[in-house]
């Protein structure tokens, strides 16, 4: 395909690289294969590192950082500045390839390219703005302030569903703030990581940087394990599962090392009575099945009110019935494959638990066969009709799966969507003032992300993102979520001919 040799991936093998240089002898490496779930066909091969080339990867990060840490922060802004540049350059390519590895849709793909130039951007702005803050000392003569220095080798370990946006996201704020990163890209799209490092190395060249600012390898669990292990390395910036965040945090909290969770999520949409039901349910269903229903973000319970219950009901079914699903690159599919084989058969089993617990499947859930799916990964998106307290319920399950429930109060509503153990992204469609200010209010939602008439999906990279609760906690992208990538120092300074003592204490000697 045209868009891979555009990428400098005209090839079937590569190596991980560590800003211009590629690691291990590819002839003899053991590969990891990438497979597109669109149809099957091998994109290519990725070199796995070595526990050996993991050091080297960690040594060559430290040693650039003693570099990097020194750069002015505005210079290393001009660095992430002329990053977007060559993004935007290679924005359809590297979109399709985002599209072929991952699975959404071609203007999906393009979305998440996008965000990673918006998010050089804004980062190129925080350059010269990572600021301190200056208190009154209680003693005559001293001077107090706050200030920020960089923390070293960053880690970030990202997911197959946002195979480039998310390690963008954390790097390239990372980058201004004077860290390095090491990146450990999803197993499932490693191409996609290539692609962008290959990018990058190119930027490092032309300024004549050291290798080791932005660093890649490549594996599976066991790799993941290393870096959180790895006291080398202080802060691990984790995306993907509940479960995964929890193992990572045991890890690096043991030794006493900063973590960025952004994990799970069982995101809700409340559509009110008093709401804009067309505008409510084109918004769940962009939420739902974008990407396949393979977002943290993703639209999975739909909480509305009885007063309104079956007109919403009936209209999601007449979209979802003319919903296309087909190649991602097609022009026209709304909805792409699901990334692979187990993914389709987790789809499987949570529906069939719907029934098990008393619900039912109204609406798709099939797996696609025939001319067009062969070899690919394709379900139809499913509605289903359940009780907030199933089992299944609590549960993300990866995949498009809508569960569609009643209510009959605002606060029973509240208490619908709060009551799962996820925290991520949230939203109410009201025309009812109070009933959006008490969504926003502590009375409300308990979300990290909670929005009103628009959905759950699609977040600016302006704010910060996370969840709470079993979402982790953690905070990417924008607001002041650059501070989670710096160290934080107070500093007093003493300009008097004295030594006077906090306190008022007196100690002569």
């Amino acid at each position: 395909m045209q868009f891979l040799s555009n990428l400098g991936l005209s090839g079937l093998n590569y190596g991980t690289s560590t800003g211009q240089n590629h690691l291990g002898d590819e002839s003899t490496a053991d590969k990891l294969t990438s497979h597109s779930p669109a149809d099957g066909s091998v994109i290519g091969e990725v070199t796995l590192t070595s526990r050996e080339e993991y050091d080297e990867v960690v040594e060559t990060a430290q040693k650039a950082f003693a570099t990097w840490r020194m750069t002015p922060a505005p210079q290393r802004g001009e660095i992430v500045r002329q990053i977007g540049l060559a993004l935007r350059n290679h924005k359809e390519d590297l979109g399709k390839l985002v599209s072929w590895e991952m699975g959404k849709i071609y203007q999906e793909g393009l979305g998440e390219v996008q965000e990673m130039i918006d998010i050089c951007d804004f980062a190129v702005g925080q350059s010269r703005q990572l600021y301190g803050f200056t208190m009154h000392s209680e003693r005559p003569r001293h001077r107090m302030y706050d200030q920020y220095h960089p923390l070293g080798p960053v880690g970030v370990i990202s997911a197959f569903n946002f195979p480039v946006a998310v390690w963008s996201w954390n790097a390239m704020i990372a980058a201004v703030c004077g860290d390095v990163v090491i990146w450990k890209p999803s197993e499932k799209t490693p191409l996609t990581a290539v692609a962008c490092q290959k990018i990058v190395a190119e930027v490092l060249r032309e300024n004549d940087l050291p290798e080791g600012i932005f660093n890649m390898i490549c594996g599976g669990r066991e790799v993941g394990e290393w870096m959180a292990a790895d006291n080398r390395i202080p802060l691990i910036s984790a995306t993907g599962s509940t479960r995964m965040g929890k193992e990572v945090a045991q890890v690096v909290g043991a030794r006493l090392g900063k973590t960025i969770l952004e994990l799970g999520g069982n995101n809700a949409i409340i559509i009110s009575d008093q709401a804009d039901i067309e505008m409510a349910v084109r918004a769940t269903v962009f939420g739902a099945v974008g990407t396949a229903g393979q977002r943290c973000t993703s639209t999975r319970r739909l909480i509305i009110h009885e007063k309104v219950y079956d007109k919403v009901k009936k209209r999601l079914l007449d979209i979802y019935d003319k919903v296309s699903i087909g190649n991602p690159l097609d022009d026209g599919t709304l909805v792409g494959p699901l990334i692979d084989k187990d993914a389709v058969e987790q789809m499987q089993k949570a529906l069939k638990q719907v029934k098990e617990e008393g619900g039912s499947v109204i609406f798709g859930g099939e797996v696609m066969e025939g001319e067009g799916f062969e070899n690919g990964h394709y379900v139809r998106p499913a509605v289903c009709e359940v009780r907030n307290e199933y089992e299944i319920v609590q549960h993300e399950t990866f995949a498009p799966i809508l569960y569609l429930m009643k209510y009959r109060s605002r606060d029973e509503a509240i208490a619908m969507h709060n009551g799962v153990v996820q925290g991520l992204s949230s939203s109410i469609f009201t025309l009812n003032m109070r009933e959006a200010e008490q969504f926003l209010s502590h009375a409300g939602s308990d979300c990290g992300i909670a929005n009103v008439n628009i959905g759950t999906s699609g977040a600016e990279i302006g704010g910060a993102f996370g969840g709470e609760k079993d979402t982790g906690g953690g905070r990417e992208s924008g607001s002041d979520a650059w501070k989670a990538y710096m160290r934080r120092q107070t500093n007093t300074i003493n300009w008097s001919d004295e030594l006077p003592l906090a306190q008022g204490i007196k100690f002569d000697v």
